[in-house]
Formats: C-alpha cells, structure tokens, sequence
C-alpha cells in the first residue's frame, strides 16, 4: 500500500518531530546530565558516579541525533541545505561542543591527573550546555523568521549573519531549553545516583524546573507579539515542491492562529507546563522514574508547541516571506517519503527496543562503592 503524497507530507512532519522529541528525551538527558556535572560532583568519585551514570548509553542515544538529521535531510532536503547555509557557524560549534564527549567518557579517567580530569570535566560540561542552547536558539529564529532567499535554480542565500541569530527572543529560547534538557538530566541523575550527589541534583532539579516553566511563559506572551506567516489563498497540498509557487503574508499573532482554529492543540502547552510541574513534584518527592516519564511529557509538550504553532511552515523567510518553506512545498517525492516511511516502520521499534533493553541491564544506582570497586573499568 503506497500511501498519498499529501498524507506522507504530513506524516514526515509527524515523525520529523518525534525523531527531535526522541533526540531531546535521550541524548537530551545525558547533556543535562554533563551540564551539571561539574556542580553535583565536588570531588573525583563523585564526579566518576555522575559521569557512570549516563557512561554506558550516551553514544547509543547519539543514534536519535543522528537519524534525525538523516530524516531532514532525506525528507526535507531544501530546508536541511537552507538551514546550513543560514546556520552554517551555529551548527559547527554544535559539532565542535560534542568533540568534547566521546574524549572526555573514554579518556578522562585514564589518567590520574587532577588538572586532566577537570579540563575534562569541563570538556563534559561544554559537550552538553552547548548544543541544547544553540538548539533552542534556532528555534527562535524560526518563530522570528529566517534571512534567506532562493535564486531562480533554487539555490539558498542567507543573508544574515551568525551574531543576528544571537537576538534576545532566540536567546531567551536558549534559556528555555537548555533549562529542558537541564531538568531531564537532573530527574535521571537522581533516579541513579543516591547521597549527596543525590542532594545537590535535587536543588538544581528544582532551579531548571522553575527556569523551564518561567521562560516558556515568558516565551509564550513574547511570541504573540512577534509576527507570524500566513499562506495567503489556497495551496494544493499534493503538488509537486516548489517552496516558490505561493504568496505569504506575515500578520501580528498569527502563530496562535492554529491554536484558535483548532482548540484541542492548546493541549500541547498545557502538556509542557503540566509535564514540567509534575516532574519537579515527583522528583522532589523521591519518585524520580515517575519524574523522568514527566519530564518526558513536557518535552513533548514544549517541542510540539513550537511545531503547532508554526504548521505548516517549517522555515519562514523574513527576507522574501514567499521563499519560506513549509511542510507542503519543501519536501522530497513522493517515492522517496513512501520508502522512508516503511524503513521506519521497521527500524524505529528495533531502535526502541535496544534500546529499553540496554537501559534494564544496566539499570540500579552508580555509588562510590561501585566506581572504588571498579577503578579500571568504569567511566
């Protein structure tokens, strides 16, 4: 069965989204965890639990980065080309941040040298604030609108420049989630880890719940402010791509318009807000899986409240705002998504699977009595 081209269009949009939802839970909670690694740990042993923790599983969960950009750049290769040439500096120091994780899980602990072991990390700590911010910044600069056109072959210009993307709103989402991935980490850490780790991860727990909940409000009233894109007339959603061939409009709260036509979507932010609040009561009590599952939750919500609000754009131009790329025209064939979808209909449940598995072998506490015991071997 070969489902339609308007259908796949959507359905890529789907799981586009749950591939970074999957990329923020997972990778997500073990750079939360590097985030505040150098602050739980105060000493080498308690900075090897920390570091144990999310050892065995951090380059396992690098696989829902990895597939992610592999999904964009297959089903939207106009927008993964756009987005590189816009964000060209912006995603090298992403890359150059990660260097710094699989030097720092294998080899920092290899030599016995204080001041080795805490450039290292340092290194851990860069490997994980890094990449959630400029993440979360580039998020703002979608909602904003993006600096780019098209020549007459389709070939994308940006015409901005790294320091614009740096603006207060782009930060602010920064803010936002790294303060996510910060809470992620913080629920997971404390699920394994116990004493005073345990202790120092719960107040920081309870700082990046509230930062979380805070800056997504804020966030939230700021973005109605900012104008958002409308397709002017209709737009044959089963039409060969041509990012070109529609009129767009920009209007003052038009990213809330899909909430107003579509009431049920308001549950997305409710989600986040309430995923974010029951996480910070549940770890705080001591029930840290229940915490984690929550936590999980509000990064559905957070990350779907920016996808409901900009549908069906996924890159606005604020340069030429007809050249903004959206789910319908910025897509690859309709053989080339029908393929896709299939190989991920068998892959993403194997992914799942390992994955769940390696977490139950591997599941219990990391203690100090387990990183003396296992002085060689562990992280």
């Amino acid at each position: 069965m070969i489902l339609d081209y308007p259908t796949l269009k959507l359905i890529w949009w789907l799981l586009v989204g749950v591939l970074l939802i999957g990329f923020a839970i997972m990778d997500g909670h073990d750079m939360g965890v590097g985030t505040l690694l150098p602050f739980v740990g105060r000493n080498d042993t308690e900075r090897r639990v920390v570091i144990n923790t999310v050892g065995p599983h951090w380059d396992g969960n690098q696989v829902w980065f990895i597939t992610g950009g592999g999904a964009i750049f297959a089903a939207w290769p106009i927008v993964y080309a756009t987005a590189f040439s816009g964000f060209y500096w912006a995603m090298l120091a992403v890359l150059w941040a990660l260097f710094f994780r699989p030097v720092g899980f294998d080899y920092r602990s290899k030599i016995h040298n204080a001041a080795w072991r805490s450039t290292w990390d340092w290194g851990l700590f860069v490997g994980g604030f890094v990449p959630p911010v400029i993440f979360g910044v580039a998020f703002g600069n979608l909602l904003q609108g993006v600096p780019f056109h098209f020549d007459d072959s389709l070939v994308p210009y940006y015409t901005g420049s790294f320091w614009q993307l740096l603006n207060p709103f782009a930060l602010l989402c920064g803010v936002v989630s790294s303060a996510m991935v910060t809470l992620q980490g913080a629920v997971y850490l404390m699920h394994r880890t116990e004493g005073e780790v345990y202790e120092r991860t719960r107040k920081a727990m309870l700082g990046a719940g509230l930062v979380l909940l805070a800056g997504f409000t804020v966030a939230g009233v700021w973005v109605q402010e900012i104008p958002g894109y409308v397709i002017a007339g209709a737009i044959d959603p089963s039409a060969l791509p041509n990012p070109q061939a529609k009129e767009v409009v920009r209007e003052a709260g038009a990213w809330m318009a899909n909430y107003r036509d579509l009431p049920a979507t308001l549950l997305i932010p409710v989600l986040a807000y309430l995923g974010a609040a029951a996480a910070v009561w549940l770890a705080w009590r001591g029930r840290t899986l229940a915490a984690f599952v929550a936590s999980s939750l509000g990064i559905v919500g957070v990350i779907g409240t920016a996808g409901v609000s900009m549908f069906p754009f996924v890159m606005p131009s604020i340069t030429v705002p007809d050249a903004s790329l959206t789910v319908w025209d910025a897509v690859s064939s309709h053989r080339t998504l029908a393929i896709m979808f299939w190989a991920t209909l068998i892959f993403m449940p194997l992914i799942v699977l390992y994955t769940g598995w390696a977490y139950k072998v591997m599941a219990g506490k990391v203690t100090a009595a387990y990183v003396r015991e296992n002085e060689h071997s562990a992280y």
